[in-house]
Order: C-alpha cells, then sequence, then structure tokens
C-alpha cells in the first residue's frame, strides 16, 4: 500500500476543504493507495506535465500526482477543476 504525501500547505488546504464538501474523497484517496495507476480513472499527463499522474475525486475535481514506487508513496502535487492542468 502507498503513502499519500501532500506537496505543499496550499493543495492541502484546497483537499480540506474538498473534504469538508464531499466525504466521499476520503474513501476515493484510501482506493488510490492500493492502486495509484488504476483507482479513481487515473491516467497519465503528457507533454509539460510528463511523468505526472491524474485521476478523478468528483464531480469536477481533478487531483495531480506523481508515483514514487520505490518509497511506496504519492505525492499530490495539486487539486481542483481542469483549470490546474
Amino acid at each position: 500500500m502507498y503513502e499519500i504525501h501532500i506537496a505543499n500547505s496550499r493543495t492541502e488546504k484546497i483537499l480540506e476543504s474538498y473534504i469538508k464538501v464531499r466525504t466521499d474523497i476520503i474513501e476515493k484517496l484510501k482506493r488510490l493507495k492500493q492502486s495509484p495507476r488504476t483507482e479513481c480513472g487515473a491516467h497519465p499527463l503528457h507533454g509539460k506535465l510528463a511523468k505526472r499522474w491524474s485521476c478523478w475525486l468528483g464531480s469536477n475535481i481533478r487531483m495531480i500526482y506523481t508515483i514514487n514506487d520505490t518509497n511506496k508513496i504519492i505525492y499530490i502535487e495539486a487539486i481542483g477543476t481542469h483549470k490546474i492542468y
């Protein structure tokens, strides 16, 4: 199982605000920890965001993250609408 680390305090605050409104996000993050490449519509990004992944956390909520397989860590870099791309 992977651990989740949040890259910065801004992203952490955004995640906390979404969780207050959408408690199902917690369950989605738990599933993502099991399989960060297949859960929640996960897909690799391309272009300037290459080597990063994106997944769907809710209606219009997307998350960008990187995966460190060696240490089993998911680094959440950004959360928001499609504008985060």
